[in-house]
């Protein structure tokens, strides 16, 4: 079992980064930057592009990551980011070729839920966002939502973290993991439904309570534990 002391040791050594990377996400809601990959890294940089596109963007990236990895979801952003909002499955599938395990799923699920944005929400992405009041219905709108395709519960958490909201823990295998070392949770295993991830939810906001760290920078530590570094992801 990992000791609560050695993790505040880590949590001081890399306090700043985190801070920081916490930071852009925000940013990045506020400010018109996209994400880009290069050498790399994942780099926030200034562009032209409408907010409720670069929303999109992101969102287009969660449904990239999901089972896979956050550098592959950021290449197959940047291989497809001009046909994201007018381009067609197959266009995209051509690009993704050879870049993306899920060439050809991923691109419809995209598609289907641009085509849903443009006909229910006239593609206003942003002010739909901040017309929720709470956040669980926030997350609900995107994780439970039939015309969003590719997300449930810790991709949507893993969307609203990278647009700038807090308060969501996005459990992957590597904070599942970090968990069970911890001894919070049983087994290795992933929430499999809505209910038990909820609950596993309530068990990290319990367990950074304890360690005394706030729960969105606790994410990432524990995420950078297990894979090295503090990324978008």
């Amino acid at each position: 079992m990992d000791n609560i002391e050695q993790l505040k040791q880590e949590y001081d050594n890399k306090k700043s980064k985190i801070k920081e990377r916490l930071n852009q996400f925000q940013k990045f809601f506020n400010e018109p930057y996209s994400w880009f990959y290069r050498n790399g890294e994942l780099v926030l940089l200034p562009v032209e592009t409408k907010d409720d596109y670069r929303l999109f963007e992101e969102l287009a990236f969660c449904i990239f990551t999901a089972n896979t990895s956050a550098e592959m979801g950021a290449k197959a952003v940047d291989v497809v980011r001009n046909v994201l909002i007018n381009g067609t499955v197959n266009e995209m599938t051509r690009r993704l070729e050879g870049i993306y395990r899920y060439s050809n799923i991923r691109p419809a699920y995209i598609i289907h839920t641009r085509n849903y944005l443009k006909n229910s929400l006239n593609f206003q992405l942003k002010n739909k966002i901040e017309s929720f009041k709470n956040k669980n219905e926030l997350r609900d709108f995107f994780a439970l939502n039939k015309d969003i395709k590719g997300l449930g519960m810790k991709e949507a958490s893993h969307f609203l973290r990278n647009i700038g909201f807090k308060g969501y823990a996005i459990l992957d295998k590597h904070i599942i993991s970090s968990l069970h070392d911890f001894g919070i949770l049983k087994t290795n295993e992933k929430p499999k439904n809505n209910k038990e991830y909820l609950e596993t939810e309530q068990k990290f906001i319990d367990f950074s309570k304890h360690a005394g760290i706030d729960m969105d920078e606790l994410d990432l530590l524990l995420w950078s534990r297990k894979n090295g570094r503090i990324l978008k992801w």
